[in-house]
Formats: structure tokens, C-alpha cells, sequence
């Protein structure tokens, strides 16, 4: 809720900005809200989805995502086109975005607190409830009662590791609470230096002054690019659970290196040779299959795994750092974009090329699958997990193990975490 105010107001001062410094405190206040937005969206979809649900979910908010990226573009293009009155062209677009932060800020009043929250909150009862109306069933149901209990052993398994302060990111405990921090921080920081918004912002001149198209032409091309973004985000919402998150990265970031090194090729051609059509065709093509890939694999399965791999006790702190890594390195790669394309010319893209091979290394060393685990079946996975991450694997019940060897009965337990036996029924 509070992100979204703060968006409502920064988009309120940027439509009726009338300098430059009106337009970035605009700026700032709406980036406030966003990026508290970005943080804990990824974290309430995967503390309330179901093990099985949760790629899917994920995959359904990322498409409603290009869908505004689409949106947007073709509302922009649409009103660049008045010349008469050009302040209608830029001030209506940034004012229709209010129209959507007031939607999240309505709707986030009927959204109840997670249930893993409210067990890491002593607040047990609660989170009895929240789980009993995500499943539609009884809380006396037996898989209600089996989340349940894995849920507040995983939150006394944690709490005998610290209490979540922000010293604890960093801190080697038994859970691997800093391996999973980086693994969240790295995932964010590659997927944004691979390009991707390189080729998001500067669509227009990339199509204009590397692959030589028409301004006209190029903008044009740009809008059926974000179309394309948004239509080509439905294919992992049939494949990220059956597929994985480990193989959908490795298989789309590795094609998205190759089309960065096929693209340098082509623009090399275009700009030392002069423009060819059937070249300037494939160069455009290959931008158009390198956003497909990247929506396939790296978009919706980079909001996953922070929220997935980070420990209950740090999932808050840990997901909002991760999330301004993303952003920071957003920042960066939008301001050397145009720099790179006019100075380096095609040698610029064998740079992404090279970014997002290292990528590829890094997923395969240090990304673990998650698809299909539950959360708190994530600190099983990484108690004891060294070498490959692809060999790292779950050994079952090690979580409920620990926590029996530190509480002595059930009736300590309950003590100690805040609960009590009784169940609640929910009409």
C-alpha cells in the first residue's frame, strides 16, 4: 500500500511538472514506490502459491508486466503522433499510469499477510487461517495441517539461526543464509547486465542506427517488438515447472549469448558494406528471438529465485537488495547503451555477448532447482550443499530432523513458538 502511494504521488508531480527539477523529485518519488512494489510482489506470490502453482504465478504477473511495457510503448507512439498539441503527448501518458497504482493500492487492502510472515511474526493462528482459505479447505485438512507444520518447524529451525537482522545477510551459518543472499544478488545483477533494458529503451535507435531502418520504420518495428515481448511471455507459463528453472536458464541465456555474437555479425556487415534488406531483416529478427528467449527464461525465473532460494528470517531484506541490484545495474547499462552503440558500432554487442556467456557459468555453478519444492524444503537443499549446484540435492525431513534435535517435546515447541493446538474452521 505504501508503494503504491508513493507512486500515485510521483506520477501526479511528473504529469504536472512544469521544470526539470519538478519532473525528477516526480521521478524519485515514483521510483520509491515501484521499487518497494518490486520488492515484495515476488515475495507475497511465493509465500502464498503452492509448490506447484508458483512458477506459473510467476509467469502470469510477468506477463501482465509486458503487457504495460506494451501498453505503453503503443500509447506513446500513439500520442507523439498529435504535433499540434505536443504537452498532450508526453503528460497523459505518465498521468495514465496513476489509473493502475490506484487498482494495486484498492486491491492490496484485501490481500492478507503470508502465512510464512505470519508464523516468522508469532502469529501461528493467523497463518493457520491464510492457508486454510488459499487451499479452499478445512484447516484440519491433512495437507493444510502438513504445510502447516513444515512452515513453523522451517521458522524455529531459522530463529535458532538469528533473528533477521541485516548483519545476518551476510552471516555463514548452517542454512547457507550468505550463499543464498548472493545467489539472489547475482541472479538480479546478470540479468540486467545481459542487455535486456539496453534493448528495451533504446529499441528505436538500435533498429535506426545499427540495423539502418527509417525512424519512421524503426518505431514501428519497436512497437511490434513489445508486442511480441508480451505474447511470447505465455510460453513459460506451460513449461517453468515442468521444465525447471536451472535448464530453462541455462537453455535461454546460452541462445541469447549466441544471438548477441549472430548480431554483431550482421551489424558489422550493415555498417562496413552498406544496408542489405535481406541482412537488416535477420539483424532485426535476431533481436525480436532474443527477447522471446529472455521472457521464456530469464524474466519471469530471475523473480523467482530470490524469492525462493532466500531464507524466511532474511526473505524481506534480502529481496529488497537483490531487487535494487536489478535496478542499480539497470541504471548502468541505460546510460552506457547509446554511448557504446556510437562509439563501438557492432563490436558493442560482442560485449552483451561475452556478459551473458559468463552468465551461463554462473547459473550452472551456483543456480540449485527449486521448481516444485517447497520453501521450506529450500533450507534442506542448501544444508550441506557444496560443489555444482546441479548436484546439490534435498534430503528429505532434514529440516524437521534439526528442529526435533533442538526441542525437547511438541509442548516446548508450541511455547516456543507462539501457537496453540487448536484449529479453526472458515466458511
Amino acid at each position: 500500500m505504501v508503494g503504491a502511494v508513493f507512486a500515485v504521488i510521483g506520477a501526479v508531480l511528473q504529469a504536472t511538472a512544469s521544470t526539470v527539477s519538478h519532473m525528477i523529485v516526480g521521478r524519485i518519488v515514483t521510483g520509491l514506490g515501484v521499487g518497494c512494489i518490486n520488492c515484495i510482489c515476488p515475495v507475497l506470490l511465493a509465500e502464498s502459491a503452492t509448490p506447484k502453482s508458483r512458477g506459473r504465478l510467476a509467469c502470469v504477473q510477468l506477463s501482465t508486466l509486458n503487457a504495460g511495457i506494451m501498453m505503453a510503448y503503443w500509447v506513446d507512439y500513439g500520442f507523439n503522433q498529435i504535433a499540434s498539441k505536443p504537452a498532450y503527448a508526453w503528460r497523459i501518458p505518465v498521468a495514465l499510469q496513476i489509473v493502475f497504482m490506484v487498482a494495486i493500492l484498492l486491491l492490496a487492502i484485501v490481500v492478507p499477510e503470508t502465512p510464512r510472515w505470519l508464523a516468522a511474526h508469532g502469529r501461528g493462528d493467523e497463518a493457520l487461517i491464510v492457508l486454510s482459505r488459499l487451499a479452499d479447505r478445512d484447516s484440519s485438512d491433512a495437507g493444510v495441517q502438513e504445510t502447516y507444520q513444515g512452515i513453523m518447524h522451517a521458522v524455529e529451525l531459522e530463529r535458532d539461526a538469528g533473528v533477521g537482522s541485516w548483519r545476518e545477510i551476510l552471516k555463514g551459518d548452517k542454512i547457507k543464509s550468505r550463499r543464498r543472499f548472493l545467489i539472489a544478488c547475482g541472479i538480479q545483477f546478470a540479468q540486467q547486465i545481459g542487455g535486456i533494458n539496453g534493448l528495451i529503451f533504446y529499441s528505436g535507435i538500435i533498429f535506426s542506427q545499427s540495423i539502418r531502418l527509417s525512424n519512421s520504420t524503426a518505431n514501428l518495428v519497436s512497437g511490434l517488438l513489445f508486442t511480441w515481448f508480451f505474447v511470447a511471455s505465455f510460453i513459460p507459463h506451460f513449461i517453468i515447472d515442468w521444465a525447471g528453472r536451472r535448464k530453462l536458464l541455462l537453455f535461454t541465456v546460452t541462445g541469447m549469448s549466441l544471438i548477441f555474437a549472430i548480431e554483431a555479425g550482421l551489424i558489422k556487415q550493415l555498417q562496413e558494406v552498406g544496408y542489405n534488406k535481406p541482412i537488416g531483416i535477420a539483424a532485426a529478427a535476431m533481436l525480436f528471438l532474443f527477447l522471446g528467449l529472455f521472457t521464456i527464461g530469464f524474466q519471469a525465473v530471475v523473480w523467482l529465485i530470490p524469492s525462493e532460494v532466500l531464507p524466511l528470517r532474511l526473505r524481506n531484506k534480502g529481496s529488497a537488495v537483490s531487487t535494487a541490484s536489478n535496478w542499480i545495474t539497470n541504471y548502468a547499462i541505460v546510460q552506457i547503451t547509446p554511448i557504446g552503440i556510437k562509439n563501438l558500432g557492432w563490436k558493442f554487442y560482442l560485449i552483451f555477448f561475452a556478459i551473458n556467456l559468463v552468465a551461463v557459468g554462473f547459473i550452472y555453478w551456483f543456480i540449485p532447482e527449486t521448481a516444485g519444492m517447497s520453501l521450506e524444503a529450500v533450507d534442506d537443499l542448501f544444508i550441506g550443499a557444496t560443489g555444482c549446484a546441479g548436484k546439490w540435492r534435498a534430503k528429505e525431513g532434514r529440516t524437521t530432523q534439526i528442529h526435533r534435535r533442538n526441542t525437547s517435546s511438541s509442548a516446548d515447541y508450541e511455547t516456543k513458538v507462539g501457537i496453540s493446538s487448536s484449529h479453526h474452521e472458515v466458511s
